[in-house]
């Protein structure tokens, strides 16, 4: 079976190139396939997703894997910065409330190594380390050590 894998913005796929050329020889209904991988998309708006497009000529039936944007180009998103700091430990690039933290976890939770939402959201709390941006106005260590005491047992909660 024909694969096609492309790379679109969550929620704003459309039948032009590269999709609908690729997709025209194989027989399935283009906007179909448009309309699933962007109901698929839509909560990476803004942001460029993989997305893989497995058909099945001889039904003219397709299948849909969406894979997952970097939790670092997630993070810069949520938090409206520019970039990672080159220097995450002098160096602030922006701000993440736990809502906006449990939003990236529930978003990746699927492609991290963790079974439970809180677990997830502490991986994401992890990089935000790496990358200069706070959580609840702090340094995300001193947040991964709030975790630790309990401080934030309800907001890790599933």
């Amino acid at each position: 079976m024909p694969e096609i894998s492309v790379l679109v913005e969550g929620g704003k796929a459309t039948a032009g190139a590269p999709l609908g050329p690729a997709l025209g020889p194989t027989g399935v209904n283009i906007k179909e396939v448009v309309d699933e991988i962007n109901e698929k998309t839509k909560n990476f708006a803004g942001i460029k997703v993989p997305v893989k497009v497995i058909v099945d000529p001889a039904k003219k039936s397709f299948e849909i894997e969406v894979g997952s944007p970097p939790t670092s180009s997630l993070i810069i998103k949520e938090a409206k910065a520019d970039k990672g700091a080159a220097n995450p430990k002098t160096e602030v690039k922006g701000n993440l409330s736990m809502g906006q933290v449990k939003k990236i976890a529930e978003m990746k939770f699927d492609s991290v190594n963790s079974y439970h939402l809180g677990k997830a959201m502490r991986e994401v709390i992890g990089t935000c380390n790496s990358m200069g941006i706070t959580v609840e106005g702090k340094p995300a260590k001193e947040i991964q050590q709030e975790i630790r005491d309990g401080k934030w047992k309800d907001a890790l909660s599933e």
